[in-house]
């Protein structure tokens, strides 16, 4: 089941404005106004109003900014009708000043504007080919039970390149999850490139290594094909859990390494000895591609992240535990599970939300 927490949903820049954040330039024109008509002839506060319209520039749209523009110029005339005339050589020029910087801010709140429409546009078409791309796991795999959930970064455009998949064999399941360098419509697509090698070889290789390097011939295919060779590449943890085995065969592409929640309480990190080389860099780092095999047995649950998990900071700069904090909650299912990291993981980054896109698979072997 994919799972996107209703309290953490996908960041678009909200098109309204709210009353409070209106009521700061107006507020300023008031009170700059009322003071500058009741202060004494040599001080002299119109200037300070052109903040108002330049504040509102910062999160209002041009029609919004050019309105508080003109209420400004307006009580501008006010203040040099009140206080002297219009033709005051001293209120003259600060009505045209005023004219001026308004116009400006309106301009520039039109640029704002149509910036923020275009990020829009191009997250949408990223979530778009994103959520096409990466399918939702089934809650069961043969004999094993899975969830998965996706979370988005709060960053504006920039779509990550995470991946997950599935693939039942004649003789178990084999996942991958994944992470492109990169962020955007580039990453989503070489995020379908190693989903679609993936989708098409786990079938059909008979070991992990040879399920790896297919993966790895495929990638650097079309790195090579693009002539950004060791610009991009995709870190990838692949997996074999055999019907008949109390076991997990590991083949890891420099990705995080997944971690064993054991039912009897603790977490224990699945470190291979022999690494891999990210996919996409093993023309330039000559090392074979080996699995290692480890137990796992029946109401252990199987955790793979990707790096956003990791790297979600709290207000001081402290990473998210995610090895101490699962391994305090034994004996939970694997939604039950995701659900519980989600929350936790959102309530330690700060601000409630994530730098980087992540994403989780749980896997738990259950009674035949």
């Amino acid at each position: 089941m994919d799972l996107r927490p209703p309290s953490h949903p996908r960041h678009h820049r909200s098109p309204t404005v709210g009353h409070a954040q209106l009521a700061v330039p107006f507020a300023l024109i008031a009170v700059v106004t009322t003071v500058d008509v009741l202060a004494p002839p040599e001080v002299h506060l119109g200037p300070f109003l052109a903040a108002a319209p330049a504040v509102t520039a910062s999160f209002a749209g041009p029609r919004m900014t050019g309105f508080v523009g003109l209420v400004a110029v307006l009580a501008q005339v006010v203040v040099a009708t009140t206080r002297t005339s219009l033709t005051d050589l001293n209120h003259t020029f600060q009505i045209i000043a005023l004219v001026m910087i308004s116009v400006f801010a309106t301009f520039f709140a039109h640029l704002r504007e149509v910036h923020e429409k275009e990020v829009t546009q191009l997250r949408s078409v990223a979530e778009t080919a994103q959520e096409v791309v990466l399918r939702p796991l089934p809650d069961r795999i043969g004999p094993l039970g899975v969830a998965s959930v996706y979370l988005a970064a709060a960053a504006e455009a920039q779509i990550g390149g995470d991946l997950y998949a599935a693939a039942r064999t004649a003789t178990g399941t084999r996942l991958i999850i994944g992470d492109v360098r990169g962020k955007g419509l580039a990453a989503v697509g070489d995020a379908a490139l190693v989903l679609g090698a993936f989708r098409a070889s786990a079938h059909q290789e008979a070991g992990l290594p040879g399920l790896v390097d297919y993966l790895e011939a495929a990638v650097s295919a079309d790195l090579d094909g693009a002539g950004d060779e060791g610009e991009s590449f995709v870190t990838a943890a692949v997996l074999e859990i055999p019907d008949a085995e109390p076991v997990v065969h590991v083949v890891s592409c420099g990705h995080p390494p997944p971690l064993l929640v054991l039912r009897a309480g603790g977490a224990e990190q699945l470190e291979v000895d022999r690494p891999a080389p990210p996919l996409g860099l093993a023309g330039l780092v000559a090392s074979p591609v080996t699995a290692q095999t480890f137990a796992f047995t029946e109401g252990d649950v199987l955790l793979l992240y990707t790096d956003g998990v990791l790297e979600a900071r709290d207000r001081v700069g402290a990473f998210y535990p995610l090895a101490r904090r699962v391994g305090a909650w034994p004996g939970l299912r694997p939604q039950a599970l995701l659900d519980r990291v989600c929350e936790d993981l959102l309530a330690h980054a700060a601000g409630n939300t994530l730098d980087d896109d992540a994403a989780m698979v749980a896997i738990e072997r259950s009674t035949p």
